[in-house]
């Protein structure tokens, strides 16, 4: 059975889509970003909590003070990407919940008057939403490097405050040069899918 998205559009998002490793110096424009974040707004969350937060580095001072918390193996790739985001999860967010769940703006006391409970959900969704911002960068005709090899405290410090967890950084931009690692194998369906 075929699916309702056409062949270059399943391959523009899965099937060719990479993490890529290397960029060209075309810069990533504020009217991408934008375009890439009305699109994957829509991902659904539990209770349309939507914790994601995106932090983009954009100055050279900001992108130093980022490199120096990173993976010795990611730094040069994030010091050269075009553009970086730092996805977080805003642990607050059932601040929001009257505004994004209006026909239960109890939820926001009733399910998440607990921080710990608040930082689970937030961990869950936020995660979510990271994985539907790289299909909309890809969507976008861009590449995402995302990665966690960072010093989480240290990035969490240095760009967020107490409420705010880092979840990973994405390079963004165009392809480079030797870009890709080679294909790593996946699970077959069978190895994954199972009938109850």
């Amino acid at each position: 059975m075929s699916l309702a998205l056409d062949a270059a559009a399943q391959d523009l998002l899965f099937r060719e889509a990479r993490t890529a490793n290397t960029f060209t110096d075309e810069p990533v424009t504020e009217e991408q970003v934008q375009a890439i974040y009305d699109l994957v707004k829509y991902g659904p969350t539990a209770f349309n909590n939507s914790p994601l937060r995106v932090t983009l580095v954009r100055s050279p001072e900001a992108r130093e003070r980022l490199v120096r918390h990173m993976a010795e193996g990611n730094q040069p790739k994030t010091a050269t990407a075009p553009l970086v985001a730092i996805l977080s999860v805003d642990n607050e967010f059932h601040e929001e919940l009257p505004k994004l769940f209006p026909h239960f703006p109890a939820a926001k006391d009733a399910f998440f008057s607990e921080r710990p409970v608040r930082e689970q959900a937030a961990a869950l969704n936020g995660a979510l939403q990271a994985g539907y911002f790289i299909v909309g960068v890809r969507a976008a005709g861009l590449a995402a490097g995302p990665m966690t090899g960072f010093d989480f405290a240290g990035v969490q410090k240095e760009f967020l405050d107490d409420d705010h967890t880092p979840l990973m950084v994405v390079n963004i931009g165009k392809p480079g040069e030797d870009a890709w690692f080679p294909r790593s194998p996946r699970l077959e369906y069978d190895e994954v899918i199972t009938t109850v």
